[in-house]
């Protein structure tokens, strides 16, 4: 069974410290304006000397001790200036009635100083007691009779109770000051861990951004460039430099698409492929580079019909195209591969398939297959990785372009692992008019783990 901790206690220091410039005014004008009928209605002359020595002492009480002890809240010194003021009332109503008076300053006083409730009441009590007694000291005749002796104590209780009621009543108040204090000060806190919460993840998440885009990107063209290098060189140990010029001039196409890749990083742009033409143009220019470098076959497919497609979807296909033939350059070992694009009312599906040697079974998901699945997902849509139905590997990606929402889920068919490509493969030949054929070279190939 779950338990709710009980609140802690609170605090009400805080709030008599804020009115304490209050109470110091209203002390002051309190004690001043019964000082005078005090001293007037003073029986002789030695008593309104004793009654200004003690409205002087009271003063100087407050000062030295009731005010420092209740700024720093020490019972130390509120206590003792406590016991001070009862003293004093003693003395007042002892040389003139009028020194009932001075109740008013120390019933306030007393829930002032005190630090509890039962404190508060208990010297309620004793200064109510006190007062009665000095009444009775200074005129006994005044209670000789049971009627006055119940008007005293009839007086006297009243006054009781109605400092108590009105002490636990603004005790009940600075409570509930202290705790909206409290509140609010927690709410400030937790909103700031809030806020410093979403910026750390907002710079996790822009760093994993870029760190995929990287990948997708730069980090790809670089594998082509090396690729690409060790071709050349191999065709210059053969001495073949026509073929080996072919080659310093891809190297030099990709280095250039490189550096417009990192350009657009750098000022936060779109792809630069989609900057200058719709995605089916994307596509098909990345199917004809990917042809020329590795010399695959690639056989694109729906093209003409593709339309028109958002710029968020547009990269998220482009980013999965990218990466599944990258896979098959890697890892495939193919002969051809086969790109298809087509629409199914608000989804576009795109395939790459290729007829290399399809997915390993102890194959370990990389960085790129993880991107590429997170890409996906986020735009509301579905991948699937798997075995093509005749060999090789097939990588799907269904995506929605009106009302995606992005809660898309994956799908894995078969053994998950290196991105290989969507659809059958058609290792023969292509058929239509966007087939192409290379003029030859070696397959692509690699290692199992994907990238």
């Amino acid at each position: 069974m779950t338990r709710t901790r009980p609140p802690a206690p609170v605090d009400r220091h805080e709030f008599w410290v804020r009115s304490l410039r209050g109470w110091d005014i209203g002390f002051y004008a309190i004690t001043a304006v019964a000082a005078v009928p005090i001293l007037v209605e003073a029986d002789s002359p030695g008593g309104a000397l004793v009654a200004g020595l003690g409205l002087a002492v009271l003063v100087v009480a407050y000062l030295l001790l009731g005010r420092p002890g209740a700024i720093r809240g020490d019972v130390r010194l509120t206590r003792p200036y406590l016991l001070v003021l009862v003293a004093v009332l003693l003395v007042e109503v002892s040389v003139a009635n009028l020194g009932a008076v001075m109740l008013f300053v120390a019933y306030s006083q007393i829930w002032f100083f005190s630090t509890t409730r039962l404190e508060g009441v208990a010297w309620c009590v004793v200064l109510t007691v006190a007062f009665a007694t000095a009444l009775v000291v200074a005129d006994p005749s005044a209670v000789a009779e049971p009627r006055a002796l119940l008007g005293l104590v009839g007086q006297a209780g009243t006054g009781l109770v109605f400092a108590i009621a009105l002490g636990l009543w603004i005790t009940w108040v600075s409570e509930q000051s202290e705790e909206r204090a409290a509140l609010v000060e927690r709410l400030g806190a937790a909103q700031a861990e809030l806020a410093s919460t979403h910026h750390a993840a907002g710079v996790l998440a822009e760093r994993a951004r870029l760190a995929q885009e990287i990948h997708d990107t730069l980090a790809q063209g670089f594998t082509s460039v090396v690729m690409l290098a060790q071709a050349a060189s191999a065709e210059i140990a053969r001495d073949r430099l026509a073929p080996a010029a072919e080659r310093v001039d891809q190297i030099e196409a990709v280095a250039r698409d490189n550096l417009a890749q990192a350009r657009a990083l750098v000022a936060a742009f779109g792809p630069p492929e989609l900057e200058s033409g719709t995605l089916a143009d994307a596509l098909d220019r990345l199917a004809t580079r990917f042809e020329a470098e590795t010399r695959v076959r690639v056989e694109v497919d729906g093209l003409d019909g593709l339309g028109a497609v958002g710029p968020e979807q547009a990269v998220v296909l482009l980013r999965a195209a990218q990466e599944a033939l990258a896979n098959v350059r890697k890892h495939a070992g193919a002969q051809a591969v086969r790109l298809s694009v087509r629409r199914d009312g608000d989804d576009v599906l795109l395939e790459v398939a290729d007829d290399g040697r399809g997915l390993p079974v102890d194959v370990v998901e990389g960085v790129g297959l993880r991107g590429m699945r997170e890409r996906v997902d986020a735009g509301g849509g579905t991948l699937e990785v798997g075995s093509g139905p005749g060999g090789g590997t097939r990588v799907s990606v269904t995506l929605p372009t009106a009302g995606a929402a992005p809660t898309g889920t994956t799908a894995t068919a078969g053994t998950t692992g290196t991105a290989g490509t969507t659809g059958t493969a058609s290792p023969t030949g292509a058929t239509g008019p966007a087939a192409r054929v290379p003029t030859g070279g070696t397959p692509a190939g690699g290692t199992k783990e994907d990238a």
